[in-house]
């Protein structure tokens, strides 16, 4: 089945035997500065060319590769992407989705195969391009290549000496034959028996019978260095095409490896971001960096609002909804739930292995160093004290996604999956791409809910909805556990007001990046953004706090 972003032209639009004309929507690299960009791929007179947009498909496209001598290999850890590549010249492409991109390979492989260029067998290992030959026509091999030829030279001309030699010797035979049968009388009648003994007694057939053995040993002798001859002649002939052979894989090898070579030196997706980038990790680190910086500045040059309303029946309700309670994810959103809000409070000493990494006033950002599979994994805990705000108050815009544009500067697109209850609900989101690393997203579940002495927590973690595949798209999908643990406190025997309500919060957090980045440079990255991150949120809600009624 055709997907909706690929169009195939009808068949009554074509020419007998025409080749159907493909065209789409595909994202296509173009360099390091603008990365992937949409682009109108079109397949049409063995040609794929690719152009701005649609609207522009009529006035000249923008780039264009001879599908005939094209190469297409599926990406290896990209399940949506696809490069195109003729010698040199690449194109890498990604579709939407996986289906979509093995519909554009399938239809390219084929076109390619009716064309007589497909790329298996023979053709997939010499890149479309150079066909083996037969013996005679082989590609000369080199090291013992010269010393054969000269073998077979000789041999060669040792069968034209036997071939002289079984001529003369044929025709020296043939005449003796001719003798015996002058010699003896003609025989008219069939029934006539040839007498043995008068045709022993002639004297001129005695006087040759010794030249006839001599030459009749010398043919058999010549024959049989003549078959030996041949018989190593095909050996020979053997050892070439065999040499042949290994010459053609060496020379497919080399230009492989000339292909490879010259295609690092260029700049593509590949240099630049996943697990075989060639960036240095300060290189990497300062691009990182370089990307937080704009989004900060875009955060600080962002108008906010002027008004700030906050709906008392949107805050966290003190209870558990009696929806959320029905509902098939109940069992896990009330285990994880729990559990994080009792780890949230714990101590960082003792044998768990929490290493202190940050300070700042009343702040600390602890860590546990662990890696899977090479992707960093360190559990985070942060433990911050702000005074002026309740724990109802600061997980109510934690919460809230009505807020989260307004302190959550990464993100992109936020989408409500599904609103389980007024407690919980399920997000998709996407995050901004910071070069070189990949985009990424994640689908997660969000609950807030009271705990005993005066505590609120909400807690995020990822989930699964057919309508929302991990890794489906041009993002890598992340995996996180994340919770926002408030308690507060105040003077015993006083009312709490802003002036004496302090709120502690523990912020603990464990992300499955979903794809590879440097270990070195991921934790240097967190270790300067997860103190500004949470800085930054509690500012926000201390900023929206002012001025208005306590909420405990």
């Amino acid at each position: 089945m055709i997907d909706e972003n690929i169009t195939v032209s009808d068949s009554s639009d074509l020419e007998e035997g025409g080749t159907p004309e493909l065209r789409g929507y595909l994202s296509k690299w173009t360099n390091y500065i603008h990365g992937w960009q949409d682009r109108f791929i079109v397949l049409k007179d063995s040609t794929l060319s690719y152009y701005k947009n649609e609207l522009e498909s009529n006035l000249g496209c923008r780039g264009a590769l001879c599908l005939k001598k094209a190469k297409v290999k599926p990406h290896e850890f990209d399940d949506c992407r696809f490069d195109v590549s003729v010698s040199d010249c690449v194109w890498y492409l990604r579709a939407s989705n996986p289906e979509e991109k093995q519909q554009w390979i399938d239809i390219l492989e084929s076109f390619k195969v009716e064309s007589g260029y497909g790329t298996s067998s023979d053709s997939s290992s010499n890149g479309g391009g150079l066909q083996r030959h037969g013996s005679a026509t082989s590609l000369q091999s080199t090291g013992s290549h010269g010393h054969s030829t000269r073998r077979l030279t000789e041999k060669i001309t040792e069968l034209e000496t036997y071939n002289e030699l079984l001529s003369k010797q044929a025709i020296q035979l043939q005449q003796y034959f001719d003798m015996c049968i002058d010699s003896y009388p003609k025989i008219d009648d069939a029934n006539d028996a040839i007498d043995a003994v008068k045709l022993a007694d002639g004297n001129d057939l005695r006087v040759h019978a010794g030249e006839v053995r001599a030459t009749s040993t010398s043919f058999r002798a010549t024959c049989g260095a003549t078959v030996a001859t041949l018989q190593h002649c095909v050996e020979l002939l053997r050892r070439r095409e065999k040499q042949a052979r290994q010459a053609e894989d060496l020379y497919m090898a080399l230009k492989t490896q000339l292909n490879e070579a010259r295609l690092a030196s260029k700049p593509g997706p590949d240099h630049e971001e996943g697990p075989h980038s060639t960036l240095p990790d300060d290189e990497f680190h300062d691009a990182i960096e370089t990307g937080f910086d704009k989004m900060e500045e875009e955060r600080c040059t962002r108008v906010v609002p002027a008004v700030h309303t906050r709906d008392q029946i949107e805050l966290p309700p003190p209870a558990i909804d009696n929806r959320l309670t029905v509902h098939p994810l109940w069992p896990e959103i009330d285990r994880i739930s729990t559990e994080q809000i009792q780890a949230a409070f714990e101590g960082v000493g003792g044998e768990i292995g929490w290493q202190l990494f940050a300070e700042e006033g009343d702040m600390r950002m602890y860590r546990r160093e662990v890696e899977v599979d090479g992707m960093v994994m360190d559990p985070l805990k942060a433990m911050h004290k702000v005074r002026g705000v309740s724990a109802r108050e600061m997980c109510h815009y934690f919460f809230n996604p009505r807020y989260r544009y307004e302190w959550e500067t990464t993100l992109e697109q936020m989408t409500i999956v599904e609103e389980i209850s007024s407690d919980a609900l399920v997000f998709h989101q996407t995050f901004k791409r910071i070069w070189p690393a990949s985009q990424r997203d994640a689908l997660f579940w969000s609950h807030v809910r009271a705990s005993s002495e005066n505590t609120f927590a909400v807690t995020n973690h990822s989930t699964t909805n057919t309508e929302y595949p991990a890794n489906s798209s041009a993002c890598i999908r992340l995996f996180v556990t994340v919770c926002l643990a408030c308690r507060s406190t105040y003077p015993a025997g006083e009312q709490p007001t802003r002036d004496n309500i302090t709120t502690s919060i523990a912020y603990c957090s464990t992300v499955n990046p979903g794809g590879w980045a440097p270990a070195g440079v991921l934790r240097a990255v967190y270790k300067r953004e997860y103190p500004k991150f949470l800085k930054r949120f509690t500012g926000y809600v201390v900023d929206q706090c002012k001025d208005k009624p306590l909420a405990i």
